[in-house]
């Protein structure tokens, strides 16, 4: 068995059971790509069993603190087990849920989402792309399903020193025979939604924003809002739970506008508008820059009475956290700019780089900007299927903020 051995004092986190290993903490040794290593103190102490990635800054990831535990096959059919069975006890309105969620379910570089009967997964780290035939084994072994496709084509694999690569893991067309489908569709809170496995953004769906999405929804309803702003809106989940927030509160002249730099991801949050039976004369779709569009709304006198800003992630890590807060603050400055006195805004990072004090930080700042004072109604987070666990903080990488602007 291969050993890393840290320098002094680099025992620390992991005596916390931090799962990352830096390469800046290993005073010597190492293995191959994925394989699983001993990880001691400076003073030989036993301290985890790991996957050794030589390309990555983060040169090793915890898959056991049990020295007595082996990685094996068992050992993540176990592991799978434990992280598929704990969504059981959360309360989750879907049949797309988040089965496995990377370091806080103990199996890091792993994502695993189901959408109704097809498994998709993204295999991120080396560890996982070195054992993802056993992995995937594991999956449908308890789960009881044929079918997982990969989308291991997330950037952060070249970072793993790994290639893109996608398709039918298990359960793929037999020679001959007929694909299975990559367009699926689920329901979410009595909402119909679809999506396709192979082209759509992260596995297919943002599930992260399943609850948010709900909350909206009944902010929506509760408040009888009647027009609202839906920036970055992909494929229009928050544009769907707005029309339905306004279709149980009854209100008869309300308006939803949705704004998308893509093309395709605007046709089908069209598409969900008249699946989900919605009046098409209250929804408008804009293919534009967010940016330029507040801006625009601004200059035209215009106001709305919610507004979601979901933008996409501006600061991968903490080196790219100044200028991705700048970006932040002005859309925030704007929204709360274009906000109706009473209005509620919905603002959002899923930027790894920027921590929840932080993001508060920034929207106060662009508050103060604006000119507008504003109550916290809520702070949001993933849903509970994307767990954030006590010694892993980085989880945390979806935060959000619910603010009304003083009446």
């Amino acid at each position: 068995m291969k050993t890393i051995r840290l320098k002094p004092g680099k025992e620390r986190s992991l005596l916390r059971r931090h799962p990352w290993i830096f390469d800046s903490a290993i005073a010597k040794g190492g293995g191959d790509s994925g394989e699983t290593v001993r990880v001691e103190s400076h003073e030989g102490q036993f301290l985890a069993w790991a996957a050794f990635s030589p390309s990555s800054r983060i040169r090793a990831r915890v898959w056991s603190f049990d020295e007595a535990q082996r990685i094996d096959a068992a050992f993540f059919i176990a592991t799978c087990a434990c992280a598929i069975s704990a969504r059981s006890r959360f309360d989750i309105q879907s049949n797309g849920v988040r089965l496995v969620h990377g370091e806080s379910d103990g199996l890091p570089g792993l994502i695993v989402d189901r959408y109704g009967d097809t498994l998709v997964a993204q295999f991120t780290s080396a560890g996982t792309e070195r054992w993802k035939e056993a992995i995937a084994d594991a999956l449908l072994q308890h789960t009881g399903l044929a079918r997982l496709y990969e989308r291991s084509d997330a950037s952060v694999r070249q970072l793993e020193g790994l290639e893109s690569s996608t398709g039918w893991l298990r359960g793929g067309p037999a020679e001959g025979g007929e694909a299975p489908p990559l367009e699926l569709e689920i329901h979410e809170h009595q909402w119909r939604l679809t999506l396709n496995i192979a082209e759509g953004h992260k596995t297919g769906f943002y599930l992260d924003q399943r609850d948010s999405r709900k909350r909206f929804a009944d902010c929506v309803q509760r408040l009888r809002l009647r027009r609202v702003l839906n920036c970055y809106c992909y494929t229009g989940g928050f544009s769907v739970a707005a029309l339905a927030g306004q279709r149980a509160a009854g209100v008869q002249d309300g308006e939803v506008v949705s704004i998308d730099s893509s093309g395709p991801a605007l046709e089908r949050a069209r598409a969900h508008g008249a699946l989900n039976g919605f009046d098409a004369a209250r929804a408008t779709f804009l293919d534009a820059d967010v940016n330029a569009s507040l801006r625009q709304f601004l200059q035209d006198g215009q106001r709305f009475d919610a507004i979601v800003l979901d933008p996409p992630k501006f600061a991968p890590t903490a080196a790219h956290a100044e200028r991705a807060a700048r970006a932040y603050k002005d859309i925030n400055r704007l929204a709360l700019q274009l906000l109706e006195p009473g209005g509620v805004l919905f603002t959002f990072s899923c930027s790894g780089g920027i921590s929840a004090d932080l993001f508060h930080k920034i929207v106060a700042s662009a508050g103060a900007d604006a000119g507008v004072d504003g109550y916290i109604l809520e702070r949001l987070g993933g849903a509970p299927d994307h767990p954030m666990t006590l010694e892993f903080p980085e989880g945390e990488y979806l935060k959000g903020l619910v603010v009304m602007r003083k009446p």
